[in-house]
């Protein structure tokens, strides 16, 4: 395939096509579920999750590699100077996606390979490497759907400040510029930030994730600079080339009160607002929720200055959303570690039903996935939705002969994945599926220990690579468009 073609290849698999909402689909019976015929069926990464080559190609430190290198941090000391090697071993990852018929996937760009200090012009080197994914990608008849912050800051600008410093907004967005200008050829469809509410959540406010910091202020700082960034981007990609998809993925679920109280219903709603809407709705109105932080404070504490509500803008052209569980709320003075935000938020079960966990101790709660996708519509109202994560770990090895028999994997995504046919048969445009994730990797603070992938990686033996029995049965659900 040459260049001209793989060009063309973009332009279908990314642009067009893939703006339409999946058309409506007839009732049906009790048998196979049968998803539209546009429905994309992928799988999802991340770059410091698998890339690996953490010093090669010109790559600068991230705070990941700081903050794994640093003793206590992680479990087992792990890190991801090697992860799953994706960085030499693309290509095979690209035929293991091609084998389970797949035809979507969602990577994300390393800031450190482009820009190693986080400013100035791009390294090439970098550049190459995600040029030969996309283009191996389009080749396979695989659209590209590039994240371009996936939790890897370059520690040069953590050092300058990280996230609560406002000038952290502007080196996101000359980033971004450089990486479209170099891939927005081939790549159409675009996510600005995986998941801003954890990575500011987890690195600034609990210190349970690089950068390791716990400071309500800076927390919260960190969050309105993450949203100024967020427009600016949007913009800076429009710029380049006004056709690109553009969205941001999203981590929601449905919170729900623990008890019938007052306090709790009202603490429950808090959630809603500070943990599901708190970066997407400053994008598409731009103002934050009510009812988090106190009316006279609120701009003080968020460092908000003139003209910051346009700013923030990001009239996105999709939304990813990840979900994983539910969580059970209730009114606890001091237990979000803000001050003034009195909630507790717990994983979530339907009551009196046996709490059935994944390996990590995540309660399974497919029906959630219905109910939030049912939530989030309520406030993007027709703009096409991606489930850009959905996933379980569970720590299934080979049997003897090789075989990995995880059949309660198998049953979490046969469970959501029945939620999301009824959510798309009650009007919810969703598009896409992404399930988390293509590969066992490196999982942040949790190291090797937990296994998302359908395919197995045998990090003792050179990163071999091996398709689970959820593989296999991932792969008939590509290639039927049902889930039986």
């Amino acid at each position: 395939m040459n260049r001209r073609e793989l060009l063309q290849a973009g332009a279908i698999l990314g642009g067009a096509v893939l703006g339409q909402v999946p058309t409506a689909f007839a009732e049906e019976s009790d048998g196979p579920l049968q998803f539209p015929p546009e429905f994309l069926w992928g799988s999802a990464t991340a770059a410091y999750q698998v890339e690996g080559a953490w010093r090669e190609g010109g790559r600068g430190p991230s705070i990941w590699d700081t903050f794994s290198h640093a003793p206590g941090k992680t479990r087992n000391g792990d890190t991801g100077d090697v992860a799953c090697d994706s960085y030499h071993r693309w290509r095979e990852d690209i035929a293991l996606l091609k084998q389970l018929g797949l035809k979507s996937y969602r990577f994300s760009i390393a800031w450190p390979r482009i820009q190693p200090t986080g400013r100035g012009s791009a390294n090439q080197a970098g550049l190459d490497y995600y040029s030969r994914l996309t283009d191996g990608l389009l080749k396979a008849g695989i659209r590209p759907l590039a994240t371009l912050y996936h939790w890897d800051l370059p520690q040069a600008l953590e050092d300058d400040g990280g996230w609560p410093n406002r000038d952290t907004a502007g080196r996101f967005t000359d980033y971004s510029r450089l990486v479209a200008e170099a891939l927005s050829d081939r790549i159409e469809n675009w996510v600005l930030f995986n998941e801003p509410k954890t990575f500011t959540q987890l690195g600034y406010l609990y210190g349970a994730h690089a950068p390791g910091r716990k400071d309500p202020l800076a927390f919260l700082r960190a969050t309105h600079v993450v949203n100024l960034a967020q427009g600016q981007a949007f913009r800076a990609l429009k710029e380049t080339k006004p056709t690109l998809q553009v969205g941001g993925a999203f981590d929601v679920s449905p919170m729900l009160p623990a008890t019938a109280s007052a306090e709790d219903h009202a603490a429950a709603a808090t959630a809603d607002a500070l943990l599901n809407l708190w970066h997407l709705q400053p994008a598409l109105t731009g103002k934050y929720p009510a009812g988090v932080l106190p009316t006279d404070r609120q701009e003080d504490l968020l460092g908000f200055r003139p003209r910051d509500e346009a700013i923030v803008r990001a009239p996105f052209d999709f939304v990813g959303l990840n979900y994983y569980t539910g969580f059970r709320v209730s009114h606890a003075p001091g237990g979000s570690g803000i001050p003034g935000v009195n909630i507790r938020a717990e994983g979530a079960t339907v009551p009196g039903a046996p709490r059935e966990k994944t390996d990590i101790g995540w309660d399974i709660y497919p029906r959630g996935l219905h109910e939030i996708l049912i939530r989030m519509q309520q406030v993007t109202g027709d703009i096409p939705i991606e489930i850009t994560e959905n996933g379980c770990a569970y720590n299934t090895r080979p049997d003897p002969h090789g075989r990995i028999r995880d059949d309660a994997r198998i049953a979490y995504l046969r469970s959501h994945l029945k939620e999301l046919h009824r959510a798309i048969k009650d009007g919810i445009p969703v598009r896409a599926y992404h399930l988390w994730s293509l590969l066992d990797n490196f999982e942040w603070a949790e190291g090797f220990a937990q296994r998302f992938g359908i395919v197995f990686v045998d990090f003792e033996q050179g990163q071999k690579r091996m398709l689970k029995d959820s593989g296999h049965w991932y792969a008939q659900v590509a290639a039927t468009n049902r889930v039986s």
